[in-house]
């Protein structure tokens, strides 16, 4: 891969392969809650390997087992270098799936919340989740980003990104506060992606190896992996980088051994060829 790095917001300087938190603490929402300490180990081999853009969220985890917490406890002192990406806007429903949105006036709780649980003073970057469990589009953002940037102008946020947007609600959030990242359900809005990579935003699609309604085209996938000694998750991730210089990847899983896979796609290059053949 190359252009391995990216310049978030234009002063934080990460690797474009990066790291998802949200099956740290349980494989899905509504599943089984993981040994605490897999998670520890998972973290602390992930910085170990390069990573050093986390993506979290509050509302990932059940209980005491819980991402930011997991972080806190892995890996501070935290080094220099390391970005934390977290998201604010869901709340967490009586079944513990994040369900209900958060109004204006609770979006500074959360922030604070965040900040307590990592054990910062100020978040790196964060992202106005939108939508519920639904996909882009259909309401105003601006009352809720208006909340972010003051937080920001505070000093408690560097950056703001927005999440599940379409590109409406893309313009709504720019025009109240700079925008360094966008992540959204999947990385096939090309229209998106080109506004972002022409402005320097980042692109950071959530469910990079499928789920969420996008599943793999397995069969090229397997093709190409067969050919290069890689594994078919591991060609998804480099197709996906390939896309873009501005599109960052952050795989998430609770397994040592599925973290070392991932990673170990930095050192995957395709071939114009292979890009063709995925492309179709």
């Amino acid at each position: 891969m190359t252009n391995k790095t990216f310049s978030l917001g234009g002063d934080l300087t990460v690797n474009r392969l990066g790291f998802g938190a949200m099956r740290l603490a349980m494989g899905t929402f509504d599943g089984p809650t993981r040994a605490p300490e897999s998670g520890i180990a998972v973290l602390r081999r992930a910085v170990e390997l390069g990573v050093n853009h986390i993506d979290t969220a509050g509302f990932y985890g059940r209980g005491t087992v819980r991402a930011n917490e997991l972080i806190r406890t892995a890996l501070t002192p935290y080094r220099d270098g390391l970005v934390i990406a977290t998201k604010v806007g869901p709340l967490l429903g009586p079944n513990g799936i994040p369900t209900e949105q958060a109004t204006p006036d609770q979006l500074r709780g959360l922030v604070e919340a965040d900040l307590r649980a990592l054990g910062l003073d100020r978040l790196d970057l964060v992202y106005l989740r939108v939508g519920g469990m639904i996909g882009p589009g259909g309401e105003s953002i601006a009352d809720r980003f208006a909340v972010l940037a003051e937080l920001r102008a505070e000093g408690l946020i560097r950056h703001l990104g927005v999440s599940n947007v379409d590109a409406a609600q893309l313009a709504e959030a720019r025009a109240i506060a700079p925008v360094a990242a966008v992540q959204n359900p999947h990385a096939n809005d090309m229209g998106l992606l080109t506004e972002c990579e022409e402005a320097g935003i980042a692109f950071v699609p959530f469910f990079p190896l499928g789920g969420g309604g996008t599943p793999l085209d397995t069969e090229r996938l397997g093709k190409i992996a067969a050919r290069l000694g890689a594994t078919t998750p591991q060609v998804a991730l480099a197709a996906l980088l390939a896309t873009s210089p501005s599109m960052l990847a952050i795989p998430g899983t609770g397994t040592l051994a599925h973290l070392e896979e991932n990673l170990a796609t930095d050192a995957l290059t395709l071939s114009d060829e292979d890009l063709a053949t995925l492309r179709g």
